[in-house]
Formats: C-alpha cells, structure tokens, sequence
C-alpha cells in the first residue's frame, strides 16, 4: 500500500502534464522535482502556488525557510498533511497571488511553477506586481511559463484553433519578448529554459514514469543543456524560467512599466 497522500494521487496527473497520465493512483512515492536554484542557508522562500507542496518541500531540502500560498483550501490541506508525513515545518496559507498575506520585503526568492500560466495576462501583471512588493531588495522572482513557440504548445493551440477567448484554468501561452517586456514590473530580467516536448516535464520522476516515455525526458534534459551554450533554443522551448531579480527603482513596479 503506497504512503502517497490521496489527493495527490489524484493531482500530479491531472497537474503534472500528460507524461504523468499513467500513474493515476499508482504513485509509489512523491515526486519532488529538483529545484535549480543555490543552497538557500535560511533564506526566506514563497512557494506562490503551491498546491500539494512538492516544490516547497523541494525548497526546504535545499535549505530554505518556506512559506506557501495557494488559493484552494484542499490543496493547502493535503500540503500540510504532506508537510506532516516528511517531519517539515511550512508556513501554508490559503491565499492568491494577486494579494499575497506577508508584510513588504519578506521573502528572498518568490517561486512559482505551472501557476501563472492559467491566469489572464491582467492578473500575471497583477501578481508581477505583488511579487515585487514581497520581494527583499535584490531578491529574486522564479516563475515558469509557457513558450508559445514550442512544438508541443504549437500542437496544443492549434488544437483550439489559437483561440483567445479560453476556458477556465486552459494555459495562456506566452511569447519570448511579451515574457520579457512583463516580468520587468520586477527587476531586471533573464529567462533559461525548463524544458521541451510539453509542460511539467521532471527529470527527477523518469524512474517513475512508463519506459516508453522515459525518452522523452531524456531529450528534454539533453536539449536544456545544450540550450545553455545555444541560446536560441530557448525561442523553441516548450517551457521557460523567468528570472527577475527585484530593481531598486520604485518606477518598475508600475503596472504599466515596460
């Protein structure tokens, strides 16, 4: 009998992407992503949209001090029964990211993955916004978004025929430059890539997923490396970082900043 929480049985397929599909109520465990960023020695880590906790958990074992937001109270309750199960201290709170629950110059990193993604690009700008005022001077935003130019995000919006007008919670896909021209309502601004051939993708879990799919993961990663010697890869990736690290100049702030 596996130890994995019920609702998260049921969420990483649904959430993670479709090479998860298969492990409907068959996780063995729980799959913690690695988080690419330092060791953070007591820093101060905001994990906005946290849901079940698996990026906040992947925080705290690189040494962070953890906090996590997440609008839906069963996903703030299975991440603090989670949290429980792996003997984690983790300040979980049941808010949005257009109005985050911590004082001014709280956190050093504000991290969010597959989250911004689902939202209209008025409230992006309105959480950008938030973001920033929790951010320390000099902290860091980490965000993950989609490229609209990648192969399988071109495969997922063709199927809709490009439509604007989108269903809830269907993921808005995002161009290079409007990423850019965006996130510098933060700071100044980087972006890497996270990854190709669709969202989500883990190389943390290949060893948990179906043998024909593991390929898939392996491409991915071998692509993102490669990226880091040729930039232009980032144009094509299916899913990109963006890093915004918080200006000293009040003016970004602006919702209008460009």
């Amino acid at each position: 009998m596996s130890d994995v929480d019920p609702f998260v049985q049921e969420q990483v397929p649904s959430t993670s992407g479709y090479l998860y599909r298969p492990l409907r109520y068959r996780l063995r465990r729980y799959p913690i992503p690695e988080l690419r960023l330092p060791d953070g020695h007591g820093k101060r880590f905001l994990d906005l949209g946290c849901n079940w906790g698996r990026w906040s958990i992947a925080a705290m074992k690189k040494g962070y001090v953890v906090a996590g937001i997440d609008p839906h109270a069963l996903a703030i309750q299975a991440a603090r029964r989670v949290a429980q199960q792996h003997g984690l201290e983790i300040n979980y709170q049941i808010a949005g990211g257009e109005a985050i629950p911590f004082p001014n110059a709280t956190f050093d990193v504000v991290f969010s993955y597959s989250v911004l993604q689902h939202l209209t690009k008025e409230r992006v700008n309105n959480t950008l916004v938030e973001i920033r005022r929790v951010l320390k001077p000099s902290g860091i935003a980490m965000v993950q978004m989609p490229n609209w130019l990648g192969v399988r995000s071109l495969y997922h919006q063709a199927r809709r025929g490009f439509r604007r007008n989108l269903p809830y919670f269907a993921v808005d896909y995002w161009g290079i430059r409007e990423l850019r021209d965006a996130f510098k309502r933060i700071g100044t601004v980087e972006l890497s890539v996270d990854g190709f051939f669709g969202l989500g993708i883990q190389p943390a879990d290949v060893g948990m997923l179906p043998t024909h799919l593991r390929p898939i993961v392996y491409a991915s990663e071998a692509l993102r490396h490669f990226s880091l010697r040729f930039r232009p890869l980032l144009y094509v990736a299916d899913s990109v970082y963006v890093t915004a690290r918080k200006s000293a100049n009040p003016e970004s702030a602006h919702p209008t900043a460009q």
